[in-house]
């Protein structure tokens, strides 16, 4: 299974999201000190009820606790954008 996969499937089991995006931008880090160790940089989308009323630092830390060892062994750099289904469909 590929990050890009093991990401998503994370996301799908801690967030039963109506959406997840998950985006692989490590080639764009290619000779970046960071991306030496062989972790990625990576760009997520999660749309789900669970990130009602939660701060936006209580939904990225809840992503960061789903994607858990992965944070550690996989990711470098990881952008969050949570939202609930309300707030995606909302204008601007």
């Amino acid at each position: 299974m590929s990050r890009v996969e093991r990401i998503r499937s994370a996301l799908q089991a801690a967030f039963t999201p109506q959406l997840v995006e998950v985006r692989d931008d490590s080639h764009r880090h290619a000779g970046h000190v960071g991306a030496s160790d062989g972790r990625g940089h990576f760009k997520v989308m999660v749309v789900s009820e669970a990130f009602a009323g939660k701060a936006p630092l209580a939904r990225h830390r809840a992503v960061y606790a789903a994607l858990g060892d992965m944070m550690e062994t996989d990711i470098h750099a990881l952008s969050i954008k949570a939202l609930t289904p309300q707030e995606q469909r909302a204008p601007g």
